[in-house]
């Protein structure tokens, strides 16, 4: 109520900057409350307001509290559109800050300055006398002497310490500066995660179009080059792994653009064959990422895609650079891949289709290269491929939250203290 009763007193008084910081905390309010719709609406007309004056800490707020209702009412879009400005705005604000700090640090600077040139100019009239002493009387020479090689020591060193103590000033306000930056860069990877977990298919999804599956994805950092996706087209269901060019926020962003290539192949193209999505995808990729006049732009993917029927059990499979497993009766069905990116590359080839008949009880494994590639161990070496088929050939009768928590547990305790190599990402389905 005291927020509505002040913006109602700076609406007759026309103090517009009192107006915007009321509509600001009503929308605050209301978020606390998780009334988004009211919050969304107060911080939107804040907003509105607020562009036609230039109150900039007012300006920070407003930008911040429509930011956190767009964000609550799950528009990220323009959550991230009104994030952006805020930031922005607070950068500016900062800026000043910096002026006036730089200001102040060069009065300063000025005056020590005059300081020191009076300093000297005393000591030179203290020199004179001295000289006139001397003809008096030798030992108040020796004595004034004395006293001004201490005077002199003292101001040196005292001048010194006034050094050592502004030095020491830069270094902390630097340190605070790279440690602000460092959160902020901190905060944008971590909004980046939330926008690239948005993308990738929900555990749910998983649960409800693959019964019997497990999914072992561990990012490098804390987003990933790699992506795994799955569609279905009645009883067909599509399902890859994929291994994007580079790992953290350059490897996320392709993984983007890869998956969007393959959301839009079969749902817009409505092209369903494993090989003619990848040649479609390679197209789109090229495209995305090639400027006009460079041909050496080398951006794409490795990847493992299969379709298959549910009733039926017929599937298809192709592969560029990653391999499809398959267990049957104690046994590793191998299918080999295209060696070949889905991107630009020096011999480009259609890719080749397999056509598989799957079985009841059959598993079947997706994966990037991450996992066989991790260096640990006792002599830290690579992990390997055949270590892994060891692996899911000793435990396949056990079922596949089983044979995650083996994965999982065995990738630790190979990496222990060692870093991790690469983003892992492991599919496995039972039929």
């Amino acid at each position: 109520q005291y927020f509505f009763n002040s913006r109602k007193i700076y609406e007759q008084i026309g103090n517009y900057e009192g107006l915007i910081s009321s509509l600001t905390n009503i929308s605050k309010f209301y978020l606390e409350n998780n009334l988004k719709d009211s919050a969304l609406y107060f911080a939107k007309t804040a907003y509105d307001l607020a562009q036609s004056y230039n109150y900039l800490e007012t300006l920070i707020r407003v930008y911040d509290a429509y930011y956190r209702a767009l964000k609550a009412a799950n528009k990220p879009a323009q959550a991230l559109q009104a994030y952006e400005k805020y930031i922005e705005m607070r950068d500016s604000l900062k800026n000043i800050e910096n002026e006036k700090t730089a200001f102040k640090q060069q009065i300063q600077y000025e005056f020590e300055k005059q300081k020191a040139v009076r300093e000297k100019e005393f000591e030179k009239q203290i020199a004179v006398k001295q000289q006139q002493a001397e003809k008096q009387k030798i030992i108040s020479y020796s004595v004034s002497l004395i006293l001004i090689l201490i005077a002199i020591f003292s101001a040196l060193v005292w001048n010194r310490l006034k050094v050592t103590q502004k030095q020491k000033q830069i270094i902390e306000t630097q340190k605070q500066v790279v440690e602000r930056k460092n959160s902020e860069i901190l905060d944008s990877i971590n909004y980046a995660k939330r926008l690239q977990e948005a993308i990738l298919p929900s555990q749910a999804t998983l649960q409800r179009i693959l019964p019997e599956h497990f999914l072992m994805f561990r990012p490098k950092d804390i987003v990933s080059g790699d992506f795994y996706w799955i569609e279905e087209k009645g009883d067909e269901v599509f399902l890859a792994v994929a291994d994007c060019t580079g790992h953290g926020v350059p490897g996320a962003m392709v993984s983007v653009v890869c998956a969007n290539a393959l959301n839009r192949i079969v749902n817009e193209f409505e092209i369903t064959s494993p090989a003619q999505i990848l040649d479609k995808a390679r197209e789109i990729i090229i495209r995305t990422f090639t400027k006009q006049g460079e041909k050496d732009v080398k951006d794409g993917m490795d990847i493992s895609l299969i379709k298959f029927n549910r009733k039926t059990l017929q599937a298809c499979w192709s592969g560029a650079n990653n391999p499809l497993w398959i267990i049957r009766n104690g046994q590793i069905i191998e299918y080999k891949p295209d060696r070949q990116p889905v991107g630009q590359y020096v011999k480009m080839q259609p890719f080749n289709e397999h056509e598989i008949q799957l079985m009841n009880g059959d598993a079947f494994y997706l994966f990037s290269d991450g996992y066989q590639d991790q260096f640990g161990g006792p002599k830290g070496r690579k992990f390997k491929a055949k270590s892994i088929k060891t692996i899911l050939l000793s435990h396949q009768d056990k079922s596949t939250r089983e044979q995650y928590q083996i994965l999982l547990r065995t990738f630790e305790e190979w990496k222990g203290e060692g870093e991790q190599t690469d983003d892992v990402t492991v599919i496995g389905v039972r039929v």
